[in-house]
């Protein structure tokens, strides 16, 4: 990924890591209470720069509510650092191992420690959460950070760098803003670790870079993730959160229910009840996010012509196609499907529903393709169990859209094409430590005992072997 790249730049990013790499070994690893510390400092800065990040992120997107920043963006990463905070002292604690009894008295241990200088390159739909979050996880390891924002969100990234420089010395955090030659040049260097949150396509890229460094990565990629409706679904309840789901941040959102499969004979009641949650959501007046660039709400106002040149069903919400930025949010029916709602991931407020004969071959069809970073099931019981075993994803919300986040006790991650590895809770420190295995052997123990070719040397490899 750094082929072609220009020296300057690397030669300047290195730099940084060196800087960050050298305040790491010049110190003892953190301790429980200074990574402790760390995380109140962050919280602290994220609390007070509250205004600050709301006005960005609104910059960024041209429209988005402080609400939207708040609970989605910022909370997330204020209630991350504290439930880190709060179980830090029993992550940390020398984990004893069992010891087999040809080693007695000896004592086997495991210890994590921090790897070093932790790379994180982040995307532009949740500039803040989906930077600072990895980031509270990389400190509570105890390691350095380096963070590399979206050039597509560049007031966001701004704030951000200006707060971590106010809140962070230069060689315990930096943060290096720029756009696709500094990014190539970022997944190149050699960190301990690498978090990268994005398109499957740029993550094969990044993987690649980081490959030559031998770099360990986490990945948070996406995919098409389903909404899967039983026949005893709470049609009300699902009609509610998916349409919440999908019209928040204007579904760009890596988590956001792509399509729902139903039931064909209940299909057109539950797309009623969708629309009318659509419908109530804007009756007030309120307005959608805007959609980040005018590149993004093209290409999403393509797939939706596309659908609709091959005889789906279009249910706009409002009056119009939108312009520029702005995309309304639509119900689609009746999809080829070979269609790109169909094929891509949407990243939009674009929702086909698409209809299932047998609810297995539905759960067929999930499993036969590629495997999505979340899937949401509503139903009882029994459809629950058999969706659980049949599929595999990244997270699942059960009755719900996307709340499986905002529990910080789950690892956060996808498999397959929609990542490797997970952060969040303790999942996240143990990616970013290394578990260091310790034996203390005794000063007498059977080993030395017999000498070789002796009987004691015999019965020792009978027992091995036993």
């Amino acid at each position: 990924m750094t082929d072609g790249i220009g020296g300057g730049e690397a030669a300047r990013l290195m730099d940084l890591l060196e800087v960050l790499r050298r305040g790491f070994l010049a110190a003892d690893p953190p301790d429980l209470a200074a990574r402790r510390a760390d995380l109140a400092r962050l919280k602290a800065a994220v609390r007070a720069r509250k205004g600050d990040f709301v006005r960005a992120a609104a910059e960024d997107f041209g429209r988005r509510r402080a609400e939207e920043t708040v609970i989605l963006d910022l909370g997330p990463v204020v209630q991350a650092a504290g439930y880190l905070a709060r179980n830090l002292g029993r992550w940390m604690r020398p984990e004893r191992r069992r010891v087999p009894v040809t080693l007695w008295p000896g004592r086997a241990r495991v210890i994590r420690q921090p790897k070093g200088v932790v790379g994180i390159m982040t995307p532009w739909n949740y500039p803040f959460g989906l930077s600072l979050i990895p980031l509270a996880t990389a400190l509570a390891a105890g390691n350095r950070a380096m963070l590399k924002p979206s050039e597509l969100a560049p007031a966001s990234a701004r704030a951000m760098a200006a707060m971590l420089a106010e809140t962070f010395a230069p060689d315990e955090v930096a943060v290096v803003e720029g756009g696709p030659e500094t990014g190539a040049a970022f997944a190149g260097l050699p960190f301990d670790h690498l978090v990268f949150t994005g398109s499957t396509a740029v993550g094969r890229k990044v993987m690649r870079a980081a490959a030559e460094n031998l770099v360990p990565v986490t990945l948070e990629l996406g995919g098409k993730s389903p909404a899967i409706l039983g026949r005893d679904a709470d049609f009300a309840k699902a009609a509610r959160d998916i349409a919440w789901a999908k019209i928040a941040n204007a579904g760009q959102t890596c988590i956001a229910p792509d399509h729902v499969l139903v039931h064909e004979d209940d299909a057109a009641a539950f797309v009623a009840r969708l629309v009318a949650e659509l419908e109530r959501a804007f009756a007030g007046g309120a307005r959608m996010t805007r959609i980040i660039d005018a590149a993004k709400a093209r290409r999403l106002r393509a797939l939706l012509a596309e659908a609709a040149s091959g005889g789906a069903a279009l249910h706009v919400i409002g009056r119009n196609a939108g312009q520029g930025r702005e995309v309304p949010p639509a119900v689609v029916t009746g999809l080829p499907p070979d269609c790109g709602l169909m094929r891509e991931e949407i990243f939009g407020p674009l929702l086909p529903v698409v209809t299932y004969a047998s609810f297995d071959a539905a759960l067929a069809g999930i499993a036969e393709g590629p495997r999505p970073l979340a899937l949401y099931y509503y139903g009882g019981a029994e459809g629950r169990a058999r969706a659980l075993a049949r599929t595999l994803s990244g997270n699942v919300t059960v009755n719900g859209a996307m709340t499986h986040y905002a529990v910080d006790s789950l690892p956060f991650g996808g498999v397959g094409a929609s990542g490797i590895g997970a952060y969040h809770g303790r999942e996240g420190f143990e990616a970013m430590s290394h578990a260091r295995g310790v034996y203390d052997e005794p000063l007498r123990s059977l080993i030395p005992l017999g000498r070789t070719g002796g009987r004691f040397e015999r019965l020792f490899a009978w027992y091995m072997m036993r």
